[in-house]
């Protein structure tokens, strides 16, 4: 169990911000919620050489989130059928929708969505689900690294040999993909962006986030070839796509999700606690400093210069990797079974990435920013929210995990009414650990659908049975 104080617990507004001081954490706590403020105010993103505007209604996005129940041939089911329609109700005024892979050997998962010929009216009738005034997105991606295309396991398609992650996923120096590889994975993304615009979506995400390849080839120092070493060679692989969707699909809006900093990976401690897997000198963290520990961004304001010369005037910020760091990717208390404790307060988590995304935003003016991390503030979301966008932290508050188990919290906010307590996400973690053992993504604890779901039992043993594990383990060294 965490050794810190739960979010739930502070009663009041009054009661966070004395909780944040005495951790030392500087975060703005609105003392009340606005329904007709800064939340509620319209704004807008240009997009292009042109400049385009795109306008949005309110300052709620829908973060893009991994799914897990499409079938097997990346095609959407009645379960994600029923996440959209719960984002179109949710009174977000921006969708950013989930990861789709743009090829098959490319998702994360065997139930992943892929955007094809095959899917293509699929998404469109996906896209139809949410209402009509909100912007809606699609997060194409390529896992890279962390490629799961079947149940046989781990299929790595790696940037560059790593000297801590190869060992975690299997892969060797026949995992690191080839610049012909690379090539013919510019066409794949292209080809999606096609189809995204036909399906209707306002704009695409050319992912480079959370370790998958568009993150890990930012990393690429040692690379050999067109797509390593300095950072233009490192951008060469996003800067290509953009470039091509600008003249091939010029209608079609082009936005970036980014992991802005990174940390060295961590593992369970003694205390079950995250620590870095190694001390030292750690080169393969875009965004830190040499040590891998502290976050340094020089390169990330080098890279959104040349986000907003190709036009790009979209950008959601995160950081770091659910699968090395997730206390620094996704703050909670609860981690997932086979993950770690958290090192640190969560709330810290919280403010290192709300403060990153005010930094990156005051030096990019051009460029709208999305924020993260804010559903670990549960009763406080709209609160901390208000106040970064009254300060001009933020364009828009993103809301992941929340929507899950809450997804019309953007409505009851703008509609002036009180939160139902009992939807508030707590960070139980379900909603990972279920995937991690092959089941369906959803909220088991809180949502009604998952937790009359057969799936369910098999979530509480797959818990047990890693909690079982864990114990042994000691015991069998």
């Amino acid at each position: 169990m965490s050794r810190f104080t739960q979010v739930k617990k502070l009663k009041d507004p009054s009661a966070l911000r004395a909780h944040l001081e005495q951790l030392g954490v500087d975060l703005a706590v609105a003392e009340a919620v606005d329904p007709d403020g800064a939340l509620a105010a319209p704004g807008s993103f240009v997009d292009g050489p042109d400049e385009r505007r795109i306008d949005f209604p309110n300052r709620f996005a829908v973060l893009p989130m991994e799914g897990w129940d499409g079938d097997l041939d990346g095609r959407p089911t009645d379960l994600v059928r029923r996440r959209w329609e719960r984002f179109g109700a949710s009174g977000a005024g921006l969708v950013w929708a989930e990861a789709t892979a743009v090829r098959p050997d490319g998702r994360a998962n065997p139930n992943q969505l892929v955007l094809g010929e095959h899917s293509v009216d699929e998404f469109a009738e996906l896209r139809s689900l949410l209402a009509a005034h909100q912007v809606v997105g699609l997060q194409l991606t390529h896992s890279g690294r962390y490629s799961r295309p079947t149940a046989a396991g781990p299929k790595p398609q790696t940037a560059y040999e790593h000297p801590l992650l190869d060992q975690r996923v299997g892969a060797s120096a026949a995992s690191v993909l080839s610049d012909g590889q690379l090539d013919e994975l510019i066409e794949d993304f292209v080809t999606a962006a096609h189809l995204a615009y036909r399906a209707g979506f306002d704009f695409i995400d050319v992912k480079a986030c959370h370790g998958y390849l568009g993150h890990e080839l930012l990393t690429a120092y040692d690379r050999p070839g067109r797509f390593g070493g300095a950072l233009d060679g490192r951008l060469r692989f996003f800067r290509t796509i953009v470039e091509r969707i600008r003249s091939e699909v010029p209608d079609l809006a082009v936005a970036l999700r980014l992991s802005a900093f990174d940390v060295v990976p961590h593992v369970a401690g003694p205390d079950g606690a995250g620590q870095p897997e190694v001390d030292g000198p750690y080169r393969f963290a875009f965004g830190a400093d040499e040590t891998g520990t502290d976050v340094d961004l020089t390169e990330t304001h080098a890279l959104l210069e040349v986000v907003a010369q190709l036009g790009v005037g979209l950008v959601s910020i995160t950081a770091g990797s659910p699968y090395y760091c997730p206390h620094v990717q996704r703050p909670a208390y609860f981690p997932p079974s086979d993950g770690y404790g958290p090192p640190e307060d969560p709330l810290v988590g919280v403010a290192r990435l709300i403060a990153a995304t005010r930094e990156l935003r005051e030096q990019h003016p051009g460029i709208t920013f999305v924020g993260t991390g804010y559903s670990y503030l549960q009763d406080w979301l709209a609160h901390v929210g208000q106040a970064a966008v009254e300060s001009n932290g933020v364009d828009l508050v993103g809301v992941g995990r929340m929507m899950l188990s809450y997804p019309s919290l953007p409505a009851d906010v703008l509609g002036g009414r009180a939160l139902d307590r009992r939807l508030i996400c707590r960070t139980f973690s379900d909603c990972t650990t279920a995937p991690r053992s092959g089941l369906v993504s959803g909220c088991f604890p809180l949502d009604d659908f998952y937790k009359a779901h057969p799936q369910r039992v098999e979530l509480a043993a797959a818990k047990k049975a890693v909690r079982a594990a864990k114990r042994a383990g000691p015991a069998e060294h």
